[in-house]
């Protein structure tokens, strides 16, 4: 909340892109140290680069290491990507729990937007559709926490590489009698 025009999300590599909640300058040492790795893979110079496999491989094991030095990164990660036609997506705690699917959410949208995910989504989803459904999935985001920022900013990800599209506010509506008076009809005595 307290930077509101701070991007989250940054290309890694030729073939990944990678989002971040959480502590902003966590980020950007997680951030260096993919840089470092990135480096050093390019060294070799022998014309292979990091997939997102390999890298959300590699996040797993930073974040773990640095939970049980008990100085944990707090953040929460997002990793996607495209090498030779297979398509990737990942997430890691801050603490090295990850897993993938073909949708992921960190936060409070794991309890959420998932449900709306596993329920709209499908594997011939066009950009635009999808785009629609991401918007879905924050507008519910936002309507429960009247505090957060109404900033979205989506990312494509293909073989050609990655596209970051300019923030933007999502179109909201305010004015529902719930929102008005929420304790009005509330059954109970808080």
């Amino acid at each position: 909340m307290r930077y509101k025009s701070v991007e989250r999300m940054k290309p890694i590599g030729k073939h990944s892109l990678l989002g971040a909640s959480g502590e902003i300058s966590d980020f950007q040492e997680i951030l260096r140290y993919l840089n470092e790795l990135i480096l050093y893979d390019n060294m070799w110079d022998d014309g292979n680069s990091l997939g997102p496999k390999e890298v959300h491989n590699y996040l797993t094991r930073v974040m773990y290491n640095r939970r049980n030095k008990f100085n944990p990164l707090w953040n929460s990660l997002v990793l996607g990507g495209v090498k030779n036609g297979n398509k990737y997506l990942g997430t890691v705690s801050m603490i090295g729990v990850n897993f993938k699917d073909n949708h992921v959410a960190t936060g409070f949208g794991n309890h959420l937007a998932q449900p709306i995910l596993r329920q709209e989504w499908h594997e011939n989803l066009s950009f635009e559709d999808g785009v629609k459904l991401l918007e879905k999935c924050m507008r519910v985001l936002l309507y429960c926490d009247r505090s957060a920022v109404n900033k979205l900013q989506i990312a494509k990800i293909t073989e050609e590489g990655v596209t970051i599209h300019q923030p933007y506010s999502l179109k909201t509506y305010w004015e529902f009698s719930t929102f008005e008076n929420p304790a009005q009809g509330a059954i109970g005595s808080w």
